[in-house]
């Protein structure tokens, strides 16, 4: 019998050929799922990556309500291409205490997973007020009314308390303080941001939207944008022999 004659079997007879179709996703399946209960985390853990700060949580919570996750993804591929146009690729770590994570492919806009730092408070004040008047070519529509709505964090403490349940790290402390969290990272001067940056290393405290006290939308929506990318030092990696 020819090989051709033995594939014949499978072409003739639907239910052989399904059954051959399982055989070969099981094993498939079994090759990539079967390491993994050897290891004892699938994901490494990355110095310097935080669970978000209050205010950043509540900027998050703001980015996914007006949908930018549906024009921005959050995931540098290591592809050549992307890392020289965006920087270093996305380590798996930088999002555990995402939820839900904001990866994808979709990209209308650039990926945001390193915007941090990449712009001033201003840049971003101006591109959320008319993004055309620094991307001239940009459909972003405006969110001048982040910067007129007032923050509600008066639930901020059980949103912390909601993400622990799910693995996030929040300690009982950083839930006691969390509404006075979100009103010292908004400050420029507060007496408690020490206290904050022990709690929440390389946090960012200042008055990001410009919104002399009171705290808005908009500085929530900045303090998480400005916070993107920079937790991790990648100054330490070498991985260009890993970059396709």
């Amino acid at each position: 019998m020819s090989l051709w004659q033995k594939h014949a079997i499978f072409e003739k007879n639907s239910i052989v050929l399904v059954i051959g179709i399982l055989v070969v996703i099981a094993i498939g399946g079994l090759v990539e799922i079967a390491p993994l209960f050897y290891l004892k985390n699938t994901i490494e853990k990355v110095d310097g990556v935080r669970p978000y700060t209050p205010l950043e949580l509540a900027g998050r919570n703001i980015y996914v309500r007006e949908g930018c996750y549906l024009c921005h993804s959050q995931m540098i591929r290591p592809l050549r291409d992307e890392v020289e146009r965006y920087g270093h690729y996305s380590l798996a770590a930088e999002s555990m205490y995402d939820h839900p994570f904001q990866w994808g492919s979709k990209r209308t806009g650039p990926d945001l997973a390193r915007v941090g730092g990449k712009y001033s408070d201003d840049w971003h004040r101006d591109h959320l007020r008319d993004p055309r008047s620094v991307v001239p070519g940009s459909v972003m529509p405006t969110y001048g009314f982040l910067f007129k709505t007032d923050l509600d964090f008066q639930h901020v403490a059980e949103d912390l308390k909601v993400l622990r349940l799910e693995g996030v790290p929040y300690s009982q402390e950083m839930i006691d303080n969390a509404a006075k969290d979100v009103a010292t990272q908004a400050s420029a001067d507060s007496p408690d941001a020490a206290d904050l940056a022990k709690r929440y290393p390389k946090v960012q405290a200042r008055e990001f939207a410009g919104n002399s006290g009171r705290v808005s939308e908009a500085d929530a929506l900045i303090a998480y944008l400005q916070m993107m990318g920079t937790q991790v030092d990648f100054s330490i990696y070498d991985d260009k022999a890993n970059i396709r």
